[in-house]
């Protein structure tokens, strides 16, 4: 994975760019989300923290709401937040296309997944860092999405962890051996410089919030996530 050089990519899959709206400007999130669709977004990231499961707040189903109005794109919120089966029900009715959540956070991780998609959306699991991921394997099949966090989830603007790099892979063939087609999503760090490395590991989507957001050129970014020349 390491051996390619910078920017470099060997797989033409098309990878799906969700651009992070906590990224964006709260002050004018309609546009910020305009924009990103201008960009060439594939899916909009709603970042749900909830001050408990992680230190930070941000908002909750009005926002989600509110976004859903400024696009067509579908919406991919993530529920970094503890008891998401409370919430997610709501939160698909507010225009959540996918929803996924930390398993560790819910009181039962399979149930949450099953009242998701119910409630109409896809649903998937996010994994931190330090997280066992071979804990939750039998849930794979429930999902249509799985969140390999590349960064701490809570806080925008971090490093990509290098050693998060295998642990998509491990994802990967971990589907690959289930004979699973599951979306795999790198959320945390991804920018233009190191986006090859994250979908040679295995990646099919990925999240960017800063490097969209503050990149010069927004538009060329996104293209080049996107691994289009």
């Amino acid at each position: 994975i390491m051996n390619l050089k910078k920017g470099e990519r060997k797989s033409m899959t098309k990878i799906i760019v969700s651009p992070s709206i906590l990224s964006g400007d709260f002050g004018n999130m309609a546009n910020s989300v305009k924009m990103a669709d201008e960009w060439g977004a594939d899916w909009i990231h709603c970042d749900v923290m909830d001050g408990v499961y992680v230190p930070n707040f941000t908002f909750g189903m009005p926002m989600v709401e509110a976004i859903n109005k400024a696009t067509e794109k579908p919406l991919d919120v993530h529920l970094m937040m503890t008891n998401p089966e409370k919430y997610v029900e709501r939160f698909v009715k507010a225009g959540a296309d996918y929803v996924t959540f930390h398993p560790e956070a819910s009181s039962d991780a399979e149930n949450t997944l099953e009242l998701i998609k119910k409630a109409g959306a896809k649903a998937g699991l996010a994994f931190n860092p330090d997280v066992k991921i071979e804990n939750y394997e039998y849930l794979f099949e429930k999902c249509d999405i799985i969140v390999v966090m590349t960064v701490f989830a809570g806080y925008g603007g971090q490093k990509l962890i290098d050693y998060c790099l295998d642990r998509i892979t491990y994802v990967k063939n971990k589907l690959a051996e289930k004979n699973i087609d599951v979306i795999i999503q790198a959320d945390g760090g991804v920018t233009e410089e190191n986006v090859a490395t994250v979908v040679e590991a295995g990646a099919t989507a990925v999240v960017a919030g800063s490097a969209v957001f503050k990149s010069s050129n927004p538009k060329e970014t996104i293209k080049k996530l996107k691994g289009e020349k």
